[in-house]
């Protein structure tokens, strides 16, 4: 279908395409539980299996606690040579006597915050958490109000944390679906910082931990991000694959083994890659649609992103692409250019695949006076009618 018929169809705010070629998004399944996958660039989402549900997030947790972190270092809050003191409660929950993950930090030693960052990211430690918590909030459980409260400004609304290591603890969830959103996040926001994922190895205290993460050896472009396991959930990752010009970012949980939880992480990250083809909607600045406008010296106005639109679809079957342009209208005048208006919303079949925000691209004034009344009886006569 041509640019101008696609354009003038947006314009009536609905669009059904029939595309050879192209598969329902959901051609694929996977052993996890829960399972959510996104295309790093458009957006796009390329799989989803009970994604919202609630599960504990184990050291999948340490992906929020790092997001904190990341973001002091940004803003100039923390320094990578900042120090941090090894206090009694962390050496005693995350050291090497707890039993868990840790980077076996001594008591009373002060550690650099860069040193910190690798202890978790690549040893998954517990007792680096909380030595970080307590050195940026006093207390472990300050710290986790701070994740929950960055977590809702990340657009996160259904993650709570309780403590910043993942460790089971009441009322602590997350879904696959923020996961994701957190990783991708992350690589976008803090490049600089997202680079220690794909670290194999750290030595600490004289000893020498290799990276838990199974997907960094097996030479499918992964460079991240995080594993975790609960008993009542079983086998979760965090995985990122680079590869063909294209990434990917897949959270999974639910697995029952160790290498299942491997082999099911890389089957869905390569499908995400190979499935898929890119379709460039529209181009940067290109008008998309129009929104109906009340009282204005126009009856609508066009609209636009902030950017180009594409989008991926799966490169076998053949399926039905909807989009739609959706805000809540009539629109009032005045309307400025670059006002937040609404979205475009793309379905691959019944998957809602993409939503992009919409701006007005151009101003619309204040009507005449004879405009504005034209528009309070048809606004009149369409609610008679509803």
């Amino acid at each position: 279908m041509a640019k101008t018929q696609l354009l003038r169809l947006l314009a009536c705010f609905t669009i059904f395409l029939s595309l050879a070629g192209t598969a329902a998004a959901q051609g694929f399944d996977t052993r996890a539980k829960q399972a959510f996958m996104i295309d790093a660039d458009t957006g796009t989402v390329l799989f989803i299996k009970d994604a919202d549900k609630l599960i504990p997030p184990a050291s999948l947790g340490k992906l929020m606690t790092m997001e904190i972190v990341f973001s002091m270092l940004k803003s100039g809050q923390l320094t990578l040579d900042h120090t941090f003191a090894v206090s009694e409660n962390a050496w005693r929950k995350g050291g090497a006597t707890s039993g868990g993950s840790t980077m076996f930090a001594e008591l009373k030693s002060s550690i650099r915050v860069e040193d910190l960052i690798q202890g978790v990211v690549v040893q998954s430690a517990n007792d680096g958490c909380i030595i970080l918590a307590e050195g940026i909030s006093g207390s472990e459980q300050n710290f986790a109000e701070l994740m929950t409260k960055r977590a809702r400004e990340l657009g996160m609304t259904k993650s709570v944390f309780k403590n910043s290591t993942g460790l089971p603890a009441d009322g602590q969830v997350v879904t696959v679906r923020e996961l994701a959103m957190l990783a991708q996040h992350i690589w976008k926001e803090y490049p600089e910082y997202y680079k220690y994922y794909s670290q194999l190895q750290f030595t600490w205290n004289n000893i020498t931990q290799n990276n838990r993460n199974p997907l960094l050896a097996m030479g499918i472009g992964a460079d991240g991000m995080k594993t975790g396991y609960t008993a009542e959930t079983g086998y979760a990752i965090v995985g990122s694959v680079n590869r063909d010009g294209r990434r990917v970012f897949a959270a999974m949980s639910g697995m029952a083994t160790e290498r299942e939880r491997a082999e099911e992480g890389r089957k869905l990250l390569e499908w995400g890659i190979r499935g898929f083809e890119a379709n460039a909607l529209f181009a940067a600045n290109e008008e998309i649609g129009e929104a109906k406008v009340y009282g204005g010296e126009k009856g609508s106005v066009m609209l636009k992103a902030k950017g180009p639109i594409s989008i991926l679809i799966p490169s076998s079957n053949r399926d039905r692409l909807i989009a739609r342009i959706v805000y809540k209208g009539p629109l009032v005048a005045p309307v400025e250019a670059g006002t937040p208006v609404g979205s475009l919303k793309v379905w691959v079949g019944e998957l809602l695949t993409q939503e992009t925000p919409l701006f007005a691209a151009e101003d619309v004034g204040v009507g005449t006076l004879y405009q504005r009344a034209l528009d309070a009886i048809g606004e009149l006569m369409i609610g008679w009618l509803r």
